[in-house]
């Protein structure tokens, strides 16, 4: 996907003065930099001396080290998945090379790359995902619990050819500073895990290869900081990985210098990427988790090498686990929220293990649990590897004494009911920072899980780049349960990461504290500039009959006049969800456990029903269970128009 002359426009428009200059400031450096790098400073006789800590491999649950090995041993024998994308090629992986659309990216300066077009790159996040060297880091985990050297060997295999072909500057692994970042902090857990094999210092102290690039991505990442409205979790990952490698790997005459300076930037950036709440402001859920791992990551990195971290940064990770525990369903799945692209910030643990089971786990090791935290099971080796290195803090924080049921700053509210009924309502801000860049058209929307089972189910991402439709798609107001009025969105999109218009939402009222009947109002103006109205929503959970209410009112504004209104009132069921229309009514089946589950949607009857199920021409009735992968499922669109005085009544009944 090339970016057009407006493109560049409306972007620009986004930007405060401030960070134009630093962006102007940026392209006159990269400009000098064409020339030849420089070489990194000589650092004979350097030593590594952040191992773990005595008795922290002992710690790791037989289970958890099952299923790593298990992983480790995939790897080895070549194989792994990104994003729905198998692949068998990663004895000898091609570091430039994107399995899905079978392209190389071309060589040459960086900064020359043209990484978001996939006709001639490829699918940048398949090839950016093996460079980040997760893969690399569960196999040395693999090592660090076995001992068995083929797994150490194989890792030391594939950085010396990763160092050997992508020099400093050269190449689309050099373009991004998330991937520097994340990179740099694999490197410092796998000279950890590899600590106690032979050839470890020959691989990093000792190896000049080795020396030179981790000199170079701290260079890179002092001088190419994520700025003004692109410092959203990405500034997260570049303080994180320099702060890590300065801590680890302290050898050069700016360690010292590039630790404050990262840590500086982490302190304000988890600040300002995070609700006082403890929610993440961009309100895509699994940034939250990607933030929150970088951020515990960076506090080991602390400890072990014992570097003081204001208080602050401990406070943030603090609130940002207790809010976690207090949203996630009864399976522990958190909201599926804004964009997701399963990024992680530290991999040691094999497939199936849960992410944010994991995360609770740390939080718990860590911070110390709440009376009202969900049970969790902590079966994971990332947990007592971290918990290790973090050495604990008596922090001046009130915790919440009950779990919270609303967000007030996020806009979030989570209803809960009998039967592990759960369900989440939007009323916040449209996204982080003047673009918004990983938010979706959802004001408004609600997402409903009966005992961890997806019912009314928020679609997902699918996508960055490459399929514009399928990212218009995924991202619309129409891709969500929501309303939508007239042709377009709530608000208004510049590119695939660019929101030029917000709809500015507000929750007018909750009452979570009655056992039987919940209550929740919010209403958004989106629509107010092109169709002159504002959209109110209500949802009420009431216990004892199981039932859910949502009541859409579409207002005029006093000013406005217009013809009517089209209307389009989506609900996107989960994918183990099937279901039978007839009229206004869908009878709704599914299994858990085995055991079958069953309930009943009353739509409005104003509007005109349909089911749709994995269409594609335009995209209707999809499921994206992960990064890189869509499901058919179905999809209930009502069509008609929004001039009734009594509003859209929707009512779900969970029976049995």
């Amino acid at each position: 996907m090339t970016m057009s002359a407006g493109w560049y426009l409306r972007r620009l428009s986004r930007m405060e003065p401030r960070e134009v200059g630093g962006r102007v400031a940026d392209a006159v450096r990269r400009r000098r930099w064409r020339s030849a790098p420089p070489a990194a400073p000589d650092v004979t006789g350097a030593h590594f001396t952040g191992a773990l800590p005595e008795g922290a491999l002992a710690a790791v649950p037989a289970d958890a080290a099952k299923r790593l090995v298990a992983e480790a041993d995939r790897l080895l024998a070549g194989r792994v998945e990104y994003f729905g994308v198998e692949r068998d090629d990663l004895i000898e992986p091609g570091w430039w090379y994107d399995p899905k659309t079978g392209l190389r990216a071309p060589w040459g300066y960086a900064f020359d790359v043209p990484y978001r077009d996939e006709d001639t790159v490829g699918d940048i996040k398949q090839i950016w995902e093996l460079s980040r060297h997760q893969y690399l880091t569960q196999l040395a985990a693999a090592y660090a619990i076995t001992g068995n050297e083929r797994y150490a060997e194989r890792v030391a295999e594939h950085l010396r050819s990763w160092w050997a072909d992508n020099p400093p500057l050269r190449g689309v692994h050099w373009v991004s500073g998330i991937e520097l970042g994340i990179r740099l902090l694999s490197w410092v857990w796998i000279r950890r895990l590899l600590d106690g094999w032979p050839g470890a210092a020959g691989l990093f102290e000792d190896n000049p290869a080795a020396v030179g690039q981790i000199w170079h991505h701290q260079r890179w990442l002092a001088a190419f900081p994520s700025r003004g409205s692109s410092a959203n979790n990405h500034v997260i990952a570049e303080a994180a990985g320099q702060f890590a490698a300065a801590c680890a790997f302290d050898w050069f005459p700016s360690s010292a210098r590039w630790r404050a300076d990262a840590l500086r930037s982490l302190d304000r950036h988890l600040r300002s990427n995070t609700f006082l709440s403890g929610l993440n402001r961009e309100l895509a859920t699994e940034y939250h988790g990607l933030v929150l791992e970088l951020g515990l990551a960076a506090v080991a990195e602390a400890d072990a090498a014992g570097v003081p971290v204001p208080a602050t940064v401990r406070l943030v990770l603090l609130r940002m686990t207790d809010a976690l525990a207090a949203v996630v369903d009864s399976a522990l799945r958190p909201p599926r929220q804004g964009d997701a692209d399963d990024g992680h910030g530290l991999v040691v643990d094999g497939a199936g293990t849960d992410r944010w089971g994991s995360l609770l786990a740390t939080g718990e090791a860590v911070f110390g649990r709440l009376d009202w935290w969900p049970e969790v099971p902590g079966t994971d080796v990332r947990t007592p590897l971290l918990a290790a290195l973090i050495k604990p803090h008596e922090l001046p924080a009130s915790r919440p004494p009950k779990r919270p049921a609303h967000f007030a700053d996020a806009g979030l509210t989570i209803l809960r009911g009998p039967g592990e009924i759960w369900c989440r309502c939007d009323g916040g801000p449209h996204g982080f920072l003047s673009i918004a860049a990983h938010a979706h058209a959802d004001a408004l929307s609600v997402e409903v899980r009966h005992d961890g089972v997806d019912v009314l189910a928020d679609p997902g991402t699918y996508c960055y780049h490459g399929q514009p439709d399928w990212r218009r798609y995924f991202r619309s107001t129409l891709g969500h349960n929501t309303l939508q009025l007239g042709a377009g969105d709530q608000s208004g999109s510049g590119g695939p990461f660019l929101w030029t218009q917000h709809a500015r939402s507000r929750v007018l009222s909750v009452d979570t504290a009655d056992e039987q009947v919940a209550n929740w109002c919010g209403e958004h103006d989106g629509y107010r500039r092109q169709e002159g109205v504002v959209h109110r929503r209500r949802v009420e959970l009431t216990a004892a009959s199981r039932e859910l209410r949502i009541v859409d009112e579409v207002r005029r504004v006093a000013e406005a006049r217009g013809p009517r209104l089209t209307a389009r009132l989506a609900f996107h069921l989960g994918p183990a969800i099937s279901a039978g229309l007839v009229g206004n009514r869908a009878e709704l089946t599914w299994t858990r456990d085995g055991e079958p589950r069953s309930a009943v949607l009353d739509l409005p009857e104003q509007l005109s029903w349909r089911a749709h199920h994995g269409e594609t021409d335009p995209p209707l009735g999809w499921y994206s269970p992960g990064f890189g992968r869509k499901e058919p499922a179905t999809t209930l669109i009502g069509s008609g128009f929004a001039d009734g005085a009594d509003g859209f009544t929707t009512v779900l009944r969970f029976r049995g």
